[in-house]
């Protein structure tokens, strides 16, 4: 039988499932919530993308883990990966020329 020690570490969670992630924290006697995520308890394959306090954190038991599945806005994220149409021409990279009669390459007369 352990002996439960009123500090816990945190454990990583970023990467686990949301049904994996809830688990984890259960099984170090930490509670979990998700402000993007109301229904957490329902989520199952969300995937954790942040969470706080950090991994390796030393908190009271039954203190409260924040974890998030969307990335807030301007945070990146991973973006669309699947092909998107159309596609862009074939053959390379081109330069790309100047209008004609642009300004920027008008040389003034001495």
């Amino acid at each position: 039988m352990s002996r439960k020690t009123p500090e816990v570490r945190v454990p990583r969670l970023v990467g686990l499932m949301a049904v994996d992630a809830r688990e984890t924290a259960r099984a170090r006697g930490l509670l979990l919530t998700a402000p993007d995520r109301p229904e957490l308890p329902l989520a199952v394959v969300d995937y954790v993308v942040r969470q706080y306090p950090q991994p390796g954190a030393e908190v009271p038991r039954d203190s409260m883990v924040y974890v998030w599945f969307d990335f807030g806005p301007g945070e990146g994220g991973g973006g669309v990966h699947e092909p998107r149409s159309p596609r862009p021409p074939r053959g390379g990279l081109q330069r790309e020329l100047d209008e004609p009669g642009d300004p920027s390459m008008v040389l003034s007369s001495p």
